[in-house]
């Protein structure tokens, strides 16, 4: 969603884009009888595909009553989102175990590299597995596994945070679909407190404009009133360490940022629900695409770099993968999630025009 009349454009050019790369069509609705098919809010059987653009406050708060009234212009982008992570975890691990896999619990010490070649690795507790290949497959971990192996992997850890929030308002709709608030803004202070922020130079960062993106959605089964938070308002990369360290201030930062979207949340301004706070880390490359194949030492193998879409994108990675490893015809994409692309000249000239001043 946006209240700014300067971005509807953007969204309507976004959208075709995607459109034309395949995403399905772009449908414009402007009217109050417009043809906008509503969401469903479970199930994934036969979701119309492409995206809506609804135009006007009118028709986006008919359908969405709980958005802000300055909304103009929403865009629904259909055949998206959420699912159970660890469910989808539990399936492809009974899987495998199905398939014969045998599973060790353990930190790896060390990797063996010899002529160029994948040995064994070692474990902590000093068990020793030969191996002809091997996986690093450690998200976070990713570059200092690889260093293990003697193989430089060209990603940097970000942390971002989320928060669950008990909304026994009822703010938020229970059938909402994920919810973005892309503009810029200012948390809404009253005077009282945004004088006393602006006077302490620790704090008086809250007072200033932060990065759009704000965003929100329903979790848990029938009765529940959870809903998880998040905002990336301050990039933070880092050395992964766990458990990962939280911001005290986040929960009230994520709550007024989102309550510029959803008003009603303005009613815990000073007496929120206690929430739970985590994170973790999204592993990135440069370009933000991931690493998936081999590494210059043999028998050595990434997956990884999958930022924070790693549950959309894991199951098709790991086949790309599978057929790296198995020596399979690989599909015409996979050069595009090589380690080898940054050895491409002509790949690294237009990743500087699309990104410059970025090392890898």
């Amino acid at each position: 969603m946006t209240a700014d009349a300067n971005k509807v454009e953007g969204f309507t050019q976004s959208a075709a884009a995607t459109s034309i790369l395949g995403g399905g069509p772009l449908r414009i609705h402007d009217s109050l009888n417009a043809s906008y098919a509503p969401h469903s809010p479970a199930g994934a059987e036969n979701p119309p595909n492409g995206a809506d653009l609804l135009l006007g406050n009118d028709l986006i708060r008919k359908h969405f009553p709980y958005l802000a009234s300055n909304a103009l212009a929403a865009l629904h982008a259909r055949r998206a989102g959420w699912l159970s992570a660890q469910q989808l975890g539990m399936l492809l691990l009974e899987r495998a175990r199905s398939m014969g896999v045998t599973f060790r619990f353990g930190h790896v010490q060390s990797v063996e590299v010899s002529d160029n070649q994948v040995r064994s690795v070692t474990l902590e507790n000093g068990e020793r597995l030969e191996c002809g290949n091997f996986v690093n497959a450690a998200g976070p971990y990713l570059k200092q596994v690889g260093a293990l192996c003697g193989v430089d992997v060209p990603v940097e850890t970000e942390l971002h945070l989320k928060l669950a929030f008990k909304d026994h308002l009822g703010v938020v709709g229970r059938d909402a679909p994920l919810l973005i608030w892309d503009d810029v803004q200012s948390l809404p202070w009253d005077d009282d407190e945004r004088l006393m922020l602006e006077a302490d130079p620790v704090t008086s960062w809250l007072t200033e404009a932060f990065q759009g993106g704000a965003h929100t959605r329903p979790e848990g089964t029938a009765g529940s009133t959870t809903i998880l938070m998040l905002w990336d308002y301050r990039s933070q990369v880092m050395e992964p360490v766990f458990p990962p360290p939280l911001d005290e201030r986040y929960p009230e930062v994520a709550l007024r940022g989102l309550a510029t979207m959803l008003p009603g949340l303005r009613a815990y301004f000073g007496r929120a629900p206690r929430p739970q706070i985590d994170g973790g880390y999204y592993v990135k490359t440069r370009e933000n695409r991931p690493l998936v194949g081999p590494t210059p030492v043999s028998g050595v193998y990434l997956i990884g770099g999958v930022s924070g879409y790693g549950i959309m994108s894991a199951c098709a990675l790991g086949e790309l993968l599978a057929a790296h490893l198995a020596d399979r015809t690989l599909p015409p994409y996979a050069r595009a999630f090589s380690l080898r692309r940054y050895e491409d000249e002509e790949y690294l000239m237009r990743l500087e025009e699309w990104n410059p001043g970025v090392e890898l």
